[in-house]
């Protein structure tokens, strides 16, 4: 369908579009299929639009994820920054600058040279600068420290290298933020599974999780606890949880806290808007992130 085709067939099923040549101009930028996805809350059936329904109350829902996306990219890079860190500071500290290549620093059950070689791919295909300096200065270390491959890898492969470490090692690590290993393997996994559905341009609006976190088993967790882990609202909660233990960014924890409630305080016009993300009309009153 050419864009003016697209309009039609919205138009079609109910959906009231004032300006149709300022409709097709903004489907010339946002696929047709990646719009029709907003449109799903404002149908009373199938292809049906509810009463009332207008072409900017779906772009407003568009722009609202397009905010959001944004406010929640901020806080998983601070959280991944920060976990990168404390990965290599602790491997270095106990195995040394290259026990990351020693698969007995891992889990037996560990696939470490699949990893490995993963890890050394993509230390070749960085161009940071202290990379290169690394490779011309040290010929005769054919992998980089784990301070520095720790900073090229993916989140996925340092999200991996955690959950194939010893179990000493996770559960120092994981103790940092003051949580079980379990606990923040899972989160590590989340955090990296957001991450990516942030990066591919995905919807976080009225969405729920394929990857799930484990919630510390603490009665103020309740509210994110399975069943309920597989909404932004958990997702929000560990990011809060996180940034308060990373001091070196609480002016950003608490501006990044107000612009989220500022945001989600004008949510999308549809029925529910709030419980579509996990959310209650006084869940910015929830101890967890008050």
């Amino acid at each position: 369908m050419n864009w003016a085709d697209q309009v039609k067939v919205l138009a079609s099923r109910g959906l009231a579009v004032a300006d149709p040549a300022g409709a097709e101009a903004f489907l010339s930028h946002v696929n047709y299929y990646r719009f029709s996805g907003y449109c799903v809350p404002f149908e009373q059936a199938r292809h049906v639009f509810a009463p009332g329904t207008t072409f900017e109350d779906v772009r407003a829902a568009y722009d609202f994820d397009f905010t959001l996306r944004d406010l929640i990219t901020e806080a998983v890079e601070l959280v991944e920054v920060d976990a990168r860190t404390a990965v290599a500071y602790h491997f270095g500290q106990h195995y040394g600058a290259f026990g990351h290549t020693d698969p007995t620093r891992f889990d037996t059950r560990f696939w470490h040279q699949n990893w490995l070689d993963k890890l050394r791919d993509e230390a070749t295909r960085s161009n940071e600068q202290f990379v290169t300096h690394f490779k011309h200065t040290y010929h005769e270390y054919p992998d980089l420290p784990v301070w520095m491959v720790t900073e090229v890898m993916s989140f996925g492969s340092l999200s991996l290298m955690y959950k194939g470490m010893l179990r000493n090692d996770q559960a120092a690590i994981a103790h940092r933020y003051g949580l079980h290993s379990t606990v923040f393997q899972s989160w590590l996994h989340h955090f990296v599974y957001i991450r990516n559905t942030c990066a591919h341009h995905a919807r976080l609006w009225d969405r729920r999780w394929q990857v799930r976190p484990t919630a510390p088993r603490h009665a103020a967790w309740a509210v994110v606890q399975q069943p309920h882990n597989d909404t932004l609202f958990a997702t929000l909660l560990l990011l809060r949880y996180m940034l308060a233990r990373c001091p070196s960014i609480a002016p950003f924890d608490a501006e990044w806290k107000a612009r989220v409630e500022a945001h989600l305080a004008m949510p999308p016009a549809v029925a529910n808007p709030l419980s579509r993300m996990g959310l209650t009309p006084t869940w910015t009153a929830h101890p967890l992130w008050a």
